[in-house]
C-alpha cells in the first residue's frame, strides 16, 4: 500500500493549520442549515430549505444545501395523510337517548357528556377522550393515547369516577361508537346509565 511522501516537519505544520476558507464557510452554513431545519419543523426539502435560507439573507446555492444536508444526514418528515377512523356502518347496539338534547341539568353529578377528538402533532396523531359535567361545563375526566381504543374511553371514565362526582343514576351521553363497547362493563357497576345517539 503506497503512502504519500512528505517531509517529517511538514506534518505538524499541516496538523495545526487552520481550516481553509471553504471549510470555515461550510461550518457556518451547517449551523444555519440545522437552525432552519429545526425552525421549519424538519418538513422542508432541499428547494424549500434553500428558499428559506435565501430569505434569511444567507448566500448559498441549492446544490450546496443538498450536499450539506446529505453530509448531515438530514431528512424531512413526511406528513401522514389523514384517515377517517370512525365507522358509522357498525352493527353495535344503540342505547336509548335518555337526555333527548336537554342539556340544562339542575344539579351536579346527574349527567355527563363524552367525546373523542384527534389532535395532529409533530409525532403523529394524538387521541383525546374527555368527560364533561353538564351542570357546570367542567371537564371531569380525560385520557390521551396514540390509538383510539376502548381503553381510552374507559381511562377517561374512571378518572372522572375517581373524583367521586358521580351520583346514583348518572347519565353518560356520547356520540362515540366506542362508548357502546363499554356498556356491559359499566352496567356491571350498576350505577351508570349510558345514552348514545
Amino acid at each position: 500500500m503506497p503512502c504519500t511522501r512528505g517531509s517529517e516537519s511538514g506534518f505538524p505544520a499541516w496538523n495545526i493549520r487552520s481550516p481553509c476558507e471553504r471549510e470555515q464557510k461550510n461550518a457556518r452554513l451547517v449551523i444555519k442549515i440545522l437552525a432552519a431545519h429545526q425552525r421549519t419543523r424538519e418538513t422542508y426539502g432541499v428547494k424549500r430549505l434553500h428558499s428559506e435560507l435565501v430569505d434569511q439573507g444567507v448566500q448559498i446555492t441549492a446544490y450546496r444545501v443538498r450536499v450539506l444536508r446529505k453530509k448531515l444526514n438530514l431528512r424531512c418528515k413526511q406528513k401522514r395523510k389523514f384517515k377517517v377512523k370512525t365507522d358509522s356502518k357498525h352493527h353495535l347496539p344503540f342505547a336509548p337517548n335518555i337526555l333527548k338534547r336537554e342539556f340544562a341539568i339542575s344539579a351536579p353529578g346527574k349527567a355527563w357528556v363524552s367525546d373523542i377528538t384527534s389532535i395532529p402533532t409533530d409525532e403523529g396523531w394524538l387521541y383525546l377522550a374527555g368527560i364533561k359535567e353538564l351542570f357546570n361545563g367542567k371537564l371531569t375526566g380525560y385520557a390521551m393515547n396514540e390509538r383510539m381504543t376502548t381503553d381510552l374511553i374507559i381511562q377517561a371514565l374512571f378518572r372522572a369516577a375517581d373524583r367521586k362526582l358521580a351520583e346514583k343514576g348518572l347519565v353518560l351521553h356520547s356520540d362515540s361508537k366506542l362508548a357502546i363497547r363499554i356498556i356491559n362493563r359499566l352496567n356491571k357497576l350498576g350505577s351508570v346509565d349510558i345514552s348514545h345517539r
